[in-house]
């Protein structure tokens, strides 16, 4: 399955990608938020759509893509996650996952415009795995259980603002939690509609300039091992959604580095799990 959501901030209705159509779900569903992953949520949709799909009232082209999933208890982000991303900012592999935190209220649609923050000079873009949980978990024992918890995945851009965060002192968080910086979606792609999760080809552009060329295959560090790590430290929660990083070629780290501008146009995708578009204004 596909979940979307849609309709203007604040007002954002539960749907699916269907057959490539978008199909309004909010006669049966509230939302896609903690409480319905919590509830075994995707199985109720499951059973609902194969007796439903037919009669769902499809969404006009006209009504805005919202967030694929509602504003979670935690965004939880992967630092260096790539081997050639730990390379181009002059850092050594970790070797264990570099956690940070974005705030939650950064999360916007996918094709939402972005403001770039004031007093920013160093806006930078980062196209990322993102993993939503279907319940909550601590201490995990291993992998395995930690695959299970896995409710899908979809696109995010870990938007940044690299003078904030690197320049300022104290931790990432300030550089990352900028209103507007968390595009998800176009939609969360429940784990049986993609092929290969560790061959999956990521680009992203500015202005129709190939910025970014990477796969999964060059991950460090895995989804499942990732959310295993994370619950020996912290409770994750049904709905919480992990940026799992970025491959090269974020504007740092370019030669001479460059960063985002108003006017610019990001385009970013991840293969079998859509694109998303956002002006910088």
């Amino acid at each position: 399955m596909k979940l979307i959501r849609f309709g203007e901030k604040e007002n954002e209705k539960p749907g699916v990608l269907h057959l490539g159509k978008r199909l309004d779900c909010s006669e049966e569903f509230s939302d896609w938020d903690r409480n319905f992953f919590q509830n075994n949520g995707l199985q109720r949709l499951e059973k609902y759509l194969v007796s439903n799909a037919a009669e769902l009232q499809e969404i006009p082209d006209s009504v805005r893509h919202a967030p694929c999933i509602s504003r979670p208890g935690m965004i939880m982000c992967i630092g260096l996650n790539y081997s050639e991303h730990a390379a181009e900012s002059n850092m050594a592999i970790p070797e264990e996952p570099i956690i940070f935190g974005k705030a939650t209220n950064t999360l916007s649609g996918p094709y939402d415009d972005v403001s770039i923050p004031k007093n920013s000079i160093k806006t930078d873009y980062e196209v990322e795995l993102g993993v939503v949980l279907n319940k909550d978990v601590l201490y995990l024992k291993n992998e395995a259980e930690a695959a299970e918890a896995i409710a899908g995945y979809c696109v995010i851009n870990d938007l940044s603002e690299r003078s904030f965060q690197l320049e300022k002192g104290g931790q990432w968080i300030k550089g990352k939690s900028c209103p507007g910086f968390s595009p998800v979606g176009p939609y969360l792609a429940t784990p049986d509609e993609l092929g290969d999760l560790n061959n999956l080809k990521m680009t992203l552009s500015v202005n129709t300039d190939l910025r970014q060329n990477g796969n999964t295959s060059n991950m460090i560090f895995r989804p499942a091992f990732i959310i295993y790590y994370l619950s020996q430290f912290m409770l994750l929660e049904a709905g919480d959604l992990i940026s799992t990083g970025t491959p090269a070629g974020v504007g740092i780290g370019l030669d001479p580095p460059s960063y985002l501008s108003k006017g610019d146009l990001v385009e970013l995708s991840i293969e079998g799990l859509g694109t998303q578009k956002q002006k910088m204004i």
